[in-house]
């Protein structure tokens, strides 16, 4: 058969186009045979047609999309086409080898495509930790996020666990809203506190069941919504009531990642049908290293989302604390990066010499009694390798040992099970400078210690002084009031972003390290447990991501008129960047020796308190972006591959990335001329006249300057510009590097702070 070279949808009656479409593919040449080997899915974007407004439906959108494709089935019989996406994306995803990709590429209609991609996914005590109550403030406020709607797209739940239940100790949850338009594939699944649960597996159906090993979809959704489940623990440690950030709210669950892939094209067509079911909220632990946006099939998704409404949270990714390593920067999306809390699950290890190493855990609560050899793999003068690898331990002896290992590929877990069976009897995880103060509370399969890289120097200092090095492990239980607090994760992504043109992200942090939540299955070892509510500590800006998610249910809960962008804003503008010792938050990474800076910490760490009642907001209306993307020389069919409509950049007022409207600002300073930025806040306090005022804590060697420094407001939704403008007064750093500051408007009842961010071009 001869492969079509145009393709031109002329809204036709749909038996028509069916017909032609037959027609073609049974009458035309032979159909050559397709090595199935070399066919891949691949998601396709095309131009929308003039008028396709006045789609007749579904099956008429669908048959558009296979009028691109050589044929509609595989020699084997499975359909070509997977996906006909009809909101988040104009397009669908299909089957296809690169040579018929490259043959669609000349059809009229066709933008860009790009083959699938795998997806990698990135509490009894947080909520309480991030400063929600049952007795006052926010909760109380907005009734736990009752009425609310969360859209999480992950690996699943496991049904009938107490977070996905109707709470015991809490009232009982209201029926799901009017505004519901999505339904339950398993009912299984569902009762009023999840009311959709549905998967997305290649075009495939089946029931969205976590898989019990991972458990990640359980954990996040637990975050972000579970309901409070009394004695909650992990094997006996931080015991509590376990509590989702916005325990009342409804949760639906969208399977889009299994034992087997975690693909983008399912993860979009789960983002199409959370919007078309009427979700609030979409929590979205995935990432994929960034790129243009317009390659970035999940962040034009997350686009048509925000345009609708919806408030995206995206984790920052976990390959910190390497610069320029952030994930998911969009800017209408939030991006969300990992801090620690204070809750310790303590391990203390006890050198011969007597000096004692405080670690973490999740080993269960008993002692090493006897005193064991210590033995590093890979230490100066022994033999094997670092990392407790299958083959770390050649030609070294460890039976009977205490192990000392670095962390290097894999879980902690399965460096543990190296060890155990090479015959140790103990695991110390010691941390590098890179990883820094960071330890985690893994439940383990043998006694274990994590520290953090003060103790490897101590650890390496004993053991260079003592040719027969000795320790003991003492396991202490859960304590409360580690200092400092909260600190930033090493593995949390770091900026600037080389994509977005300079806008400063993450946007924000939350809690991230050893969070408790739902899982599938009794973690840690021993015999198979029966079907249960269980718990288990996990780590990462996945678990990061749902605590932003909650608490923007929480918001909207409280104020129904905000806007995504507003809700951002608010978030933003009052987070925390001191910590509960009033000192500037810090970077584990570093030993926590030093502040983080704005591209770890993005605006501070979340204040959900403080966000209901910013003051003002820096407001962002979808068209916005579209003047911002045309302001980052993207081609017409790049912003329209985006917008999901056809974009003439030259008709529109495009504007610089640091112009657009965002709560924080962040700008590329040449060191001979000035740059001035404009802003917009609109007031949200309903009542009274309220004055504020600009206070710069500018960046070394830049001069800040707010024109008008003083902004009144007497009304709700009132608006005030001001220009800022920039210039270098002090010695200029060198090409690339950047000094940060702060920009408060000030009044006597709020405090709006935007961080600032300059880079010396």
């Amino acid at each position: 058969m001869e492969r079509r070279k145009k393709s031109s949808f002329l809204f036709l009656p749909s038996t028509t186009i069916l017909f032609l479409l037959i027609f073609i593919d049974v009458h035309g040449q032979t159909l050559p045979i397709v090595d199935e080997k070399q066919v891949h899915t691949y998601i396709v974007h095309v131009r929308r047609p003039e008028g396709s407004d006045d789609f007749l439906g579904d099956e008429d959108r669908v048959t558009w999309h296979k009028s691109f494709l050589p044929n509609t089935t595989l020699d084997s019989g499975e359909p070509r086409l997977v996906y006909s996406y009809r909101e988040v994306i104009s397009g669908f995803a299909a089957r296809l080898t690169s040579d018929e990709v490259r043959d669609m590429e000349s059809m009229e209609g066709f933008l860009y495509a790009q083959q699938d991609e795998e997806l990698s996914p990135r509490t009894t005590y947080t909520p309480n930790f991030i400063g929600l109550s049952q007795w006052h403030g926010l909760w109380v406020d907005s009734f736990k996020g009752q009425g609310m709607i969360i859209g999480v797209i992950d690996s699943g739940i496991v049904p009938g666990h107490a977070s996905f239940l109707e709470s015991t100790v809490d009232k009982p949850m209201p029926p799901r809203p009017q505004k519901w338009k999505g339904k339950c594939q398993f009912k299984r699944f569902c009762n009023n506190k999840v009311i959709g649960a549905v998967s997305f597996q290649a075009g495939k159906s089946g029931p969205p069941r976590d898989p019990k090993k991972e458990g990640h979809g359980s954990h996040c959704a637990g975050i972000a919504a579970g309901s409070m489940v009394p004695d909650a623990d992990v094997r006996g440690m931080a015991k509590g009531t376990a509590s989702g950030v916005a325990p009342r709210a409804h949760l639906a669950i969208y399977q889009s990642c299994t034992k087997a892939s975690c693909a983008t094209s399912d993860t979009v067509k789960a983002m199409e049908q959370a919007i078309d079911d009427g979700v609030d909220v979409l929590s979205i632990s995935l990432g994929r290293s960034a790129r243009p946006f317009y390659k970035d099939t999940m962040g034009i998704a997350a686009f048509s989302a925000v345009s609708k409404g919806l408030v995206v949270c995206l984790p920052a990714g976990n390959s910190g604390p390497d610069i320029s390593s952030i994930e998911n920067d969009e800017p209408w999306a939030m991006t969300v990066g990992a801090s620690s809390h204070d809750r310790r699950v303590k391990a203390t290890v006890k050198l011969g010499n007597g000096t004692e190493l405080e670690g973490q855990t999740g080993y269960e609560l008993s002692t090493l009694n006897s005193s064991l050899p210590i033995v590093f793999p890979g230490f100066p003068g022994q033999n094997g390798t670092t990392g407790c690898l299958k083959d770390s331990f050649d030609n070294i002896d460890v039976k009977g040992k205490i192990v000392v290992c670095y962390i290097e590929k894999g879980t902690f877990v399965e460096m543990g099970k190296n060890v155990k069976a090479a015959g140790g009897k103990a695991m110390i995880i010691a941390n590098t400078f890179r990883e820094g103060s960071t330890t985690f509370s893994d439940v383990h399969v043998l006694p274990t210690a994590h520290v953090n890289d003060s103790g490897l120097s101590i650890l390496f200092e004993y053991m260079n002084s003592d040719p027969n090095p000795t320790a003991t492990i003492t396991f202490n239980g859960t304590f409360f009031g580690a200092r400092p607090s909260p600190t930033i994760a090493y593995f949390s992504s770091r900026g600037p972003s080389l994509i977005n043109g300079g806008i400063l992200k993450p946007d924000i942090v939350g809690p991230g390290v050893n969070v408790l939540s739902a899982f599938p299955v009794k973690p840690g070892p021993g015999p198979k447990a029966p079907p249960g509510s269980y718990f288990n500590f996990q780590s990462g800006t996945s678990m990061a991501t749902p605590h932003l998610a909650g608490v923007a249910a929480l918001l909207k809960c409280t104020h129904k008129n905000w806007s995504s962008a507003a809700i951002k804003s608010a978030i933003m503008t009052t987070a925390d960047r001191l910590d509960r010792d009033l000192k500037p938050i810090k970077d584990d990474y570093n030993g926590s020796s030093d502040p983080a800076d704005l591209f770890g910490l993005g605006a501070g760490q979340v204040n959900p308190q403080a966000a209901n009642d910013p003051g003002l907001v820096y407001d962002i209306k979808p068209f916005h972006y579209i003047q911002y993307l045309c302001g980052l020389g993207y081609s017409n069919d790049n912003v329209s591959i985006i917008a999901g409509r056809q974009i003439q950049c030259d008709n529109i007022n495009k504007i610089m990335p640091e112009d657009l409207n965002y709560p924080s600002i962040s700008v590329t300073l040449d060191p001979k001329t000035k740059k001035n930025i404009t802003r917009q806040l609109t007031n949200v306090v309903d009542g009274g006249t309220e004055v504020y005022h600009a206070v710069v804590e500018e960046p070394n060697g830049i001069s800040v300057d707010v024109s008008p420094n003083t902004l009144r407001f007497s009304k709700l939704d009132q608006k005030r510009k001001f220009t800022v403008e920039f210039e270098v007064t002090g010695v200029p750093l060198s090409k690339g590097e950047s000094a940060q500051g702060q920009l408060l408007w000030i009044s006597g009842k709020h405090e709006v702070r935007s961080p600032i961010s300059v880079t010396f071009a």
